[in-house]
């Protein structure tokens, strides 16, 4: 689903919808990273090399994260901005949350 309703029913677009494609390739390839990990495991690896490829789909998956971040502040956080009020301060609150669950 690509578009969401506000209070007043009218609906918007989020705002990685421009870059979906890049968003859905960065998923993939982390995708086969964790699936590397996962073969790395039953074939018995070392396990320095095992933590490196989960360092890097944990990598992968924030690149992720804060791109998906910059998208909701440039786009549904600004929008809420313009909007003020009560919106504008679920935004802002949902938007703190966010930053607080990635950088714990």
């Amino acid at each position: 689903m690509s578009e969401v309703t506000d209070a007043a029913g009218a609906e918007h677009a989020h705002g990685y919808i421009e870059h979906k494609d890049a968003l859905l390739k960065r998923l993939r390839r982390a995708e086969g990273q964790v699936r590397g990990v996962q073969r790395m495991v039953q074939e018995d690896e070392y396990c320095i090399d095992i933590l490196t490829q989960v360092s890097a789909a944990t990598k992968a998956l924030e690149r992720v994260a804060l791109e998906l971040l910059d998208d909701h502040l440039r786009h549904c956080v600004a929008s809420a901005a313009a909007e003020g009020g009560a919106v504008a301060a679920e935004k802002l609150h949902e938007a703190s949350a966010a930053i607080a669950r990635l950088v714990r």
